[in-house]
Protein backbone atom coordinates (compact mmCIF):
# COMPACT_ATOMS: atom_id res chain seq x y z
CA UNK A 1 0.00 0.00 0.00
CA UNK A 2 1.81 3.26 -0.83
CA UNK A 3 1.08 5.76 1.56
CA UNK A 4 1.18 9.45 1.20
CA UNK A 5 3.25 12.05 2.62
CA UNK A 6 3.01 12.65 6.43
CA UNK A 7 2.15 16.13 7.89
CA UNK A 8 5.37 17.01 8.64
CA UNK A 9 6.37 16.21 5.37
CA UNK A 10 3.94 18.92 3.68
CA UNK A 11 4.83 22.53 5.21
CA UNK A 12 5.88 24.26 2.28
CA UNK A 13 3.12 26.25 0.79
CA UNK A 14 2.93 26.68 -3.02
CA UNK A 15 5.26 29.80 -2.78
CA UNK A 16 7.69 27.65 -0.92
CA UNK A 17 7.86 29.51 1.94
CA UNK A 18 8.15 27.62 5.66
CA UNK A 19 4.76 27.07 6.94
CA UNK A 20 5.46 25.31 9.98
CA UNK A 21 6.61 27.83 12.99
CA UNK A 22 7.30 26.89 16.39
CA UNK A 23 6.62 29.63 19.10
CA UNK A 24 6.41 29.35 22.34
CA UNK A 25 3.81 26.72 23.47
CA UNK A 26 2.44 27.48 20.32
CA UNK A 27 3.12 25.98 16.96
CA UNK A 28 1.63 27.18 13.45
CA UNK A 29 0.78 24.63 10.83
CA UNK A 30 -0.40 25.62 7.59
CA UNK A 31 -1.91 22.93 4.98
CA UNK A 32 -3.22 22.83 1.97
CA UNK A 33 -6.78 20.67 1.34
CA UNK A 34 -7.05 20.60 -2.59
CA UNK A 35 -10.21 18.78 -2.20
CA UNK A 36 -13.35 17.13 0.13
CA UNK A 37 -11.38 13.96 0.67
CA UNK A 38 -7.94 16.02 1.87
CA UNK A 39 -10.15 18.06 4.61
CA UNK A 40 -11.70 14.60 5.59
CA UNK A 41 -8.63 13.14 6.40
CA UNK A 42 -7.52 15.98 8.06
CA UNK A 43 -10.51 15.31 10.32
CA UNK A 44 -9.57 12.00 10.98
CA UNK A 45 -5.90 12.85 12.05
CA UNK A 46 -7.54 15.80 14.63
CA UNK A 47 -10.06 12.87 15.81
CA UNK A 48 -6.90 10.65 16.91
CA UNK A 49 -5.31 13.52 18.46
CA UNK A 50 -7.89 15.27 20.27
CA UNK A 51 -8.90 14.67 23.64
CA UNK A 52 -10.83 15.81 27.02
CA UNK A 53 -10.88 19.79 27.19
CA UNK A 54 -9.99 20.46 24.21
CA UNK A 55 -11.31 23.04 22.07
CA UNK A 56 -11.90 24.01 18.78
CA UNK A 57 -12.35 27.23 17.18
CA UNK A 58 -12.80 27.08 13.43
CA UNK A 59 -12.86 30.61 11.54
CA UNK A 60 -13.21 30.88 7.94
CA UNK A 61 -16.32 32.95 5.38
CA UNK A 62 -19.52 31.28 4.46
CA UNK A 63 -18.78 27.88 2.64
CA UNK A 64 -14.64 28.15 3.68
CA UNK A 65 -15.41 23.98 4.99
CA UNK A 66 -16.07 24.92 8.95
CA UNK A 67 -19.07 22.41 9.09
CA UNK A 68 -17.26 20.04 6.49
CA UNK A 69 -14.27 19.50 9.17
CA UNK A 70 -16.08 19.32 12.24
CA UNK A 71 -18.13 16.30 10.44
CA UNK A 72 -15.52 14.50 9.36
CA UNK A 73 -13.74 15.31 12.82
CA UNK A 74 -17.33 14.07 14.70
CA UNK A 75 -17.70 10.77 12.04
CA UNK A 76 -14.22 9.85 12.64
CA UNK A 77 -14.54 9.87 16.57
CA UNK A 78 -17.77 7.79 15.88
CA UNK A 79 -16.02 5.40 13.84
CA UNK A 80 -13.13 4.97 16.12
CA UNK A 81 -15.57 4.10 19.02
CA UNK A 82 -17.14 1.33 16.80
CA UNK A 83 -20.49 3.13 15.68
CA UNK A 84 -21.61 3.87 12.64
CA UNK A 85 -21.21 7.35 11.78
CA UNK A 86 -24.28 9.40 12.63
CA UNK A 87 -25.42 12.10 9.90
CA UNK A 88 -24.01 14.99 11.31
CA UNK A 89 -25.75 18.77 10.14
CA UNK A 90 -24.68 21.80 10.69
CA UNK A 91 -25.87 23.78 13.86
CA UNK A 92 -26.68 26.73 12.26
CA UNK A 93 -30.47 26.46 13.60
CA UNK A 94 -29.73 24.72 16.74
CA UNK A 95 -26.95 26.22 17.59
CA UNK A 96 -25.25 23.53 19.37
CA UNK A 97 -25.28 19.51 18.66
CA UNK A 98 -23.54 16.84 20.83
CA UNK A 99 -22.30 13.58 20.10
CA UNK A 100 -21.19 10.53 21.90
CA UNK A 101 -18.20 8.45 21.36
CA UNK A 102 -16.41 5.69 23.23
CA UNK A 103 -14.11 8.96 24.43
CA UNK A 104 -15.52 12.21 25.40
CA UNK A 105 -18.53 13.99 24.41
CA UNK A 106 -18.35 15.97 20.96
CA UNK A 107 -19.90 19.57 20.98
CA UNK A 108 -20.57 21.17 17.78
CA UNK A 109 -22.22 24.51 17.89
CA UNK A 110 -22.42 27.04 15.22
CA UNK A 111 -21.99 30.42 16.65
CA UNK A 112 -23.00 32.75 13.74
CA UNK A 113 -26.52 33.86 14.86
CA UNK A 114 -25.53 34.72 18.31
CA UNK A 115 -25.50 38.46 19.42
CA UNK A 116 -24.33 38.69 22.59
CA UNK A 117 -21.30 36.42 24.39
CA UNK A 118 -23.48 36.47 27.14
CA UNK A 119 -25.75 33.84 25.47
CA UNK A 120 -22.63 31.48 25.30
CA UNK A 121 -23.53 30.59 29.19
CA UNK A 122 -27.27 29.71 28.43
CA UNK A 123 -25.92 27.27 25.83
CA UNK A 124 -23.87 24.99 28.55
CA UNK A 125 -20.80 25.53 26.60
CA UNK A 126 -18.35 26.80 29.64
CA UNK A 127 -18.28 23.16 31.24
CA UNK A 128 -18.16 21.38 27.95
CA UNK A 129 -14.81 23.22 26.99
CA UNK A 130 -13.27 21.37 30.12
CA UNK A 131 -15.53 18.17 30.06
CA UNK A 132 -15.98 17.49 26.24
CA UNK A 133 -14.17 17.96 22.98
CA UNK A 134 -15.77 21.47 21.43
CA UNK A 135 -16.02 22.22 17.67
CA UNK A 136 -17.04 26.34 17.35
CA UNK A 137 -18.08 27.54 14.14
CA UNK A 138 -17.91 31.13 14.27
CA UNK A 139 -15.48 31.39 17.47
CA UNK A 140 -15.70 35.54 17.54
CA UNK A 141 -18.64 35.74 18.93
CA UNK A 142 -16.99 34.41 22.12
CA UNK A 143 -15.49 37.32 23.13
CA UNK A 144 -13.82 37.23 26.46
CA UNK A 145 -14.74 33.48 27.14
CA UNK A 146 -12.72 32.09 23.88
CA UNK A 147 -10.61 29.43 26.28
CA UNK A 148 -6.83 31.09 26.43
CA UNK A 149 -5.60 27.26 25.63
CA UNK A 150 -8.26 26.97 22.57
CA UNK A 151 -6.56 25.23 19.22
CA UNK A 152 -7.58 27.68 16.11
CA UNK A 153 -7.75 26.45 12.48
CA UNK A 154 -8.49 29.14 9.94
CA UNK A 155 -9.95 28.25 6.74
CA UNK A 156 -9.48 30.02 3.16
CA UNK A 157 -10.57 29.45 -0.16
CA UNK A 158 -7.56 28.55 -2.06
CA UNK A 159 -8.90 28.22 -6.00
CA UNK A 160 -11.00 24.82 -5.62
CA UNK A 161 -9.75 23.73 -2.31
CA UNK A 162 -9.15 24.85 1.07
CA UNK A 163 -6.14 25.77 3.20
CA UNK A 164 -6.16 25.33 6.59
CA UNK A 165 -3.45 27.33 9.05
CA UNK A 166 -3.69 25.71 12.85
CA UNK A 167 -2.22 27.30 15.43
CA UNK A 168 -2.48 24.78 18.08
CA UNK A 169 -0.06 23.56 21.34
CA UNK A 170 3.28 22.22 20.33
CA UNK A 171 1.51 18.73 21.57
CA UNK A 172 -1.29 18.69 19.27
CA UNK A 173 0.96 20.04 16.50
CA UNK A 174 3.56 17.13 17.24
CA UNK A 175 0.93 14.52 17.04
CA UNK A 176 -0.48 15.46 13.90
CA UNK A 177 2.73 15.23 12.72
CA UNK A 178 3.44 12.19 13.63
CA UNK A 179 0.57 10.45 11.77
CA UNK A 180 0.04 9.83 8.16
CA UNK A 181 -2.42 12.04 6.41
CA UNK A 182 -1.89 11.88 2.22
CA UNK A 183 -3.17 14.83 1.72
Amino acid sequence: MVQGPRIKDMTRSAGGDDTLALRGSASHLTLSLPDEEATRRLGQALARSLTRGDTVLLSGEVGAGKTALARAVIQSAQEMSGQGPEDVPSPTFTLVQTYRTAGPEIWHADLYRLTDPSEIDELGLLPAFDDAICLIEWPDRLGDLRPSDAIEIALDMDGPGRRARLTAPSRLIDALSEQEHPV
